[in-house]
């Protein structure tokens, strides 16, 4: 056991199965890995109508991956008669990849205006210089060439995963643009083909749609996001001049770019940034929001008028305001999600909830103490309820000049929906360890593929989530027996 944990290891010896080390004895056989639960229920498919409105993409192959056909290119862009409104939260990584840096210029000289994307997979273009941020520019340049006439200084953000180090084949992704511009449509299997173009090591393509009322205009979102490994985003809006998060919400709401990437900043921050699977912020981390103001307003008979919609600002509309915030939030949490339920290797989804914290930052830091915990991930694989692992991680987190008071800390194993029993395990109570665990009990929890860990930190009212997974067997052969690049050219995806 750690030294730094809060408690006598006399308490744990108390309850030797909850405790137990994760050594075998010598001669015994080891317990062979889990394979990873199958995914493919998370993939969703949709109606035409589901989509917002005014949006067309298209995808294709353009030879980054080395398996013939695979999708590693696509686009999206607004057809209505205005750009429309866009907003970016980006890594704080200090190694930008080149499309970051280009989006964020995009994004200042169009005053928050943009026609669409452009996203590769299969090389992130980081770390490659000036040679990278010269085949950025191209993609976007060539893109928004290929359209209609629009504003000057509004162009085509930019979006690449994949290797890093490596240059892109950019004569094939330029010769294919003409393409896939040529090729746009709204059907729902283009935008399910858009998703496929994002993936590298992910197993299973992430699309999400929904829609709700706005005033009297029925608004449309859909969002598309990819990662696996290397996500522990750390994003935030543009500033001044290998595996990813990558992510889209295009939306058919109006909404003025200040207001959208205000809305943007407050969903990222509860969704994308609570995420982890593996620790590592990306160099690439990249979540664009799109809004082009196609949005209908209902008439009688739900019918849609195709009268043009006034943007919202957070001032002038705050109801209007306050509803689309929070609906990006959630929409934002969802697909957020589903990048921790195919973070690499993963067999379990898990919720870290702290609650009764001074603030939402402790609250936030504590969870995210606990969910990048080696230890904690490795136990919850080992469907292991080893709370000393928990408390050392919340025993850690730097909180100065707030530190936690062991004496106020309780720790709950939460039963998953799908359990007959919703009771919370209580492990800890104020410091004290629970006598007569039903070690029993904690086993079936452990057993379900989706687990929630409750911390109460007895110290105030606020609280906060981070979604993470375990650390199996397989995430060490993926990121350790196998070459990167071999990885995202000749997996699953490719």
């Amino acid at each position: 056991m750690p030294p730094s944990l809060p408690f006598p290891s006399a308490a744990l010896r108390a309850i030797p199965t909850l405790a137990r080390a994760a050594t075998t004895s010598a001669g015994t056989t080891p317990t062979p890995p889990k394979p990873p639960p199958s995914k493919d229920h998370h993939v969703h498919s949709y109606s035409p109508e589901a989509f917002p409105l005014g949006y067309s993409v298209s995808s294709t192959h353009s030879s980054i991956k080395k398996k013939a056909g695979a999708l590693d290119l696509g686009v999206l862009v607004s057809t209505s008669d205005q750009p429309c409104s866009a907003a970016a939260c980006l890594t704080r990584n200090v190694f930008k990849a080149a499309p970051v840096t280009v989006t964020t210029e995009l994004l200042q000289s169009g005053k928050g205006r943009a026609r669409g994307f452009i996203v590769n997979s299969g090389c992130a273009n980081a770390v490659t210089g000036k040679k990278g941020l010269e085949d950025a520019w191209a993609m976007s340049k060539n893109t928004t060439s290929q359209l209609p006439p629009g504003p000057v200084g509004v162009g085509t953000l930019v979006m690449s995963t994949g290797v890093i180090g490596q240059h892109l084949p950019i004569s094939s992704i330029l010769g294919n643009i003409p393409d896939l511009t040529r090729t746009l449509d709204d059907s729902s299997k283009s935008w399910l083909n858009l998703a496929r173009a994002f993936m590298t090591t992910d197993t299973f393509p992430k699309l999400r749609a929904r829609t709700f009322k706005l005033g009297d205009r029925l608004v449309r979102m859909a969002g598309i996001d990819k990662g696996a490994g290397m996500i522990a985003p750390s994003m935030g809006p543009p500033q001044p001049p290998h595996a990813t998060l990558l992510g889209v919400i295009a939306t058919d709401a109006a909404v003025h770019p200040e207001a959208l990437q205000s809305a943007l900043n407050y969903a990222v921050d509860r969704s994308f940034n609570s995420i982890t699977v593996d620790g590592d912020m990306s160099t690439n981390d990249t979540i664009l929001c799109l809004a082009n103001g196609a949005a209908g307003k209902v008439e009688d008979e739900g019918r849609e008028s195709a009268e043009k919609m006034e943007e919202i600002t957070e001032k002038g509309n705050p109801e209007e305001f306050r509803i689309f915030k929070e609906e990006l939030r959630s929409f934002a949490e969802e697909l957020a999600q589903l990048v921790v339920r195919d973070g690499e290797g993963a067999t379990k989804f898990v919720t870290v909830r702290v609650k009764n914290a001074p603030s939402y930052d402790i609250a936030n830091s504590v969870a995210k103490s606990v969910a990048n915990s080696s230890l904690f991930k490795t136990a919850m694989y080992g469907e292991d309820a080893n709370w000393g692992r928990i408390l050392c991680a919340v025993g850690y987190t730097p909180l100065s000049p707030n530190p936690i008071s062991p004496t106020s800390v309780s720790v709950s194993f939460i039963p998953a929906s799908t359990l007959s029993d919703s009771t919370p395990l209580r492990l800890l109570t104020n410091g004290e360890p629970e006598p007569n665990i039903d070690e029993e009990r904690a086993s079936a929890i452990l057993a379900e593929e989706d687990l929630e860990v409750e911390i109460d930190l007895g110290d105030g009212n606020e609280e906060a989530r981070v979604w993470t997974c375990d650390f199996s067997h397989e995430y060490v052969t993926i990121n350790g027996s196998v070459s990167t690049a071999s990885l995202y050219c000749c997996g699953q995806d490719c």
